[in-house]
């Protein structure tokens, strides 16, 4: 795989996951633009140090695995100000980074095998039954669709979707959805979503 720009931030998006934007920096207003124009995705790492806005002799750590996302709407607000919205594609992990002049890191990345499409299993159908409630009362309580923390086409069947859509939202640490979205068995990441949600109070 080519180098691909990245975009560091203080969150983790996981693949069909939903990632809203506010991009005014030089270095990722120009990214943006670039990959509406040829049609690329550019890779979401979360930061292990460092901040998000661009600051003099700041140090910035990346960690190891990040998302490509693609941009799915885009609007430009006003001159230096874009709103986008994008979607988590396929997982990688970071081979080699480097920052150009003007501060955009790129990166040369090794693709990770998106997850199977694993039935949930027994144990876990509680997970996958607390996310079904959740959908239908927000449905219920006419949440548009646009609105949902989570978008269509809803995969409750499958061991990998419904445990990233908990990984989004459950109050976890940077480093515990680092740990989750590097997690290539899509069944162990759903039982480790469940002992969570067990010690959280959300399931019996």
């Amino acid at each position: 795989m080519a180098a691909i720009p990245l975009f560091p931030l203080h969150t983790v998006l996981y693949p069909d996951g939903h990632l809203a934007l506010q991009v005014f920096e030089v270095r990722y207003l120009d990214m943006v633009k670039r990959c509406i124009e040829h049609k690329e995705d550019f890779g979401v790492v979360a930061l292990a140090h460092g901040e998000e806005v661009r600051k003099p002799e700041q140090h910035e750590t990346l960690c190891a695995v990040g998302t490509m996302a693609h941009i799915s709407e885009w609007k430009a607000l006003m001159p230096g100000l874009m709103h986008i919205r994008c979607r988590g594609r396929r997982r990688f992990r970071v081979v080699s980074a480097g920052q150009l002049k003007h501060g955009l890191w790129m990166a040369d990345v090794a693709p990770i095998e998106d997850d199977m499409a694993v039935p949930v299993p027994a144990d876990q159908q509680d997970v996958a039954d607390s996310l079904g409630t959740l959908i239908q009362t927000l449905q219920e309580r006419g949440m548009p669709p646009e609105q949902m923390p989570m978008q269509t086409p809803y995969r409750l069947a499958e061991a990998g979707w419904v445990a990233n859509r908990w990984c989004e939202l459950l109050r976890l640490s940077l480093v515990q959805r680092q740990l989750l979205l590097a997690q290539e068995n899509p069944v162990l990441r759903l039982e480790l979503v469940q002992d969570v949600m067990v010690e959280h109070g959300l399931l019996n």
